[in-house]
């Protein structure tokens, strides 16, 4: 998720451009049927026959981000208990397009928000522990993210200048306040961990009311493990988020309260910041209200 206007499209790609790429690189699969499925900020997405998703990005600044997914997703994805869309096949810049570009499993779901979860307190423990897995020790060489797992004091600035743009009934004052209590807890002073980035409802698939898969890692990186705790706020209620937190303890050590409040900072920068550039998306101004009035109360 970015905030603003959906940026432009640089490169406008159709169905006759990805049977095209998939002729000349996977010939295998182009005899599939290719149908246009969403288009985001930063991929356009094709449904291929009944099993299967092509992924491409739409402008230059999303490349890098399918280049950590290609890269990261197949090492990880072995020891996550939730399905995440590790490329099955790797597409290379061409003549016909200009950036890497990925094939990946389809997941029958729609994003969690849809529908309400049947189970909500076992979505909160699949979640914690789906956290619990992914949150060990990250490489040297894992993606630097700018905006993603470093320190809350750091998104100051950007935050206050969002509490301008958020619409009258919101207690800014009681936000900014509730956000600086998280800002002023201790730092993470374990081993950056790894991270998906950007765990929002919409990045996460529900099919019969159960969460079953973890979507759009672009954001992937390495650093404080409070930075994917904020969904406990946008999903779950107090009594869900205990089973969460008890659930999500890291490999590396437990959640404690400071990292606990420091989830609880960035579930309210990142609540803002939805509602902040959600004036063309109904959902993402929901989902941001709904996050911000459970982390602040």
């Amino acid at each position: 998720m970015g905030t603003g206007a959906v940026p432009p499209a640089e490169v406008e790609v159709g169905e006759h451009t990805v049977r095209g790429l998939l002729l000349e690189q996977h010939a295998d699969l182009a005899t599939l049927p290719i149908r246009h499925h969403d288009e985001g900020w930063d991929n356009v997405l094709f449904r291929l026959g009944d099993e299967l998703l092509v992924r491409l990005p739409r402008r230059a600044a999303a490349a890098e981000l399918i280049v950590h997914e290609l890269t990261w997703l197949p090492r990880l994805a072995p020891g996550l208990p939730l399905p995440v869309p590790a490329p099955v096949r790797v597409g290379r810049p061409d003549d016909r397009f200009p950036w890497c570009w990925t094939v990946v499993p389809w997941f029958d779901g729609e994003p969690v928000g849809t529908d309400p979860l049947l189970d909500p307190t076992g979505a909160a423990t699949d979640m914690g522990s789906f956290l619990a897995a992914l949150h060990h020790p990250a490489r040297p060489d894992a993606p630097h993210n700018a905006v993603r797992g470093g320190p809350l004091a750091d998104r100051l600035p950007s935050f206050d200048e969002r509490l301008t743009r958020l619409p009258g009934n919101v207690d800014v004052d009681r936000v900014r306040t509730a956000f600086l209590g998280a800002v002023h807890a201790p730092v993470w002073s374990g081993p950056p961990v790894w991270l998906h980035g950007d765990l929002h409802p919409h990045n996460l698939l529900q099919h019969d009311g159960k969460i079953v898969a973890v979507i759009d890692f672009g954001d992937i990186t390495a650093g404080d493990p409070a930075t994917d705790l904020m969904v406990a706020w946008s999903l779950f209620d107090e009594d869900q988020r205990s089973g969460f937190r008890r659930a999500a303890d890291s490999k590396v050590r437990p959640i404690d309260d400071a990292t606990w409040e420091r989830g609880r900072g960035w579930a309210i920068s990142h609540s803002v910041a939805m509602i902040a550039s959600g004036a063309d998306s109904s959902w993402q101004t929901a989902v941001g209200l709904r996050t911000l009035a459970a982390a602040v109360g």
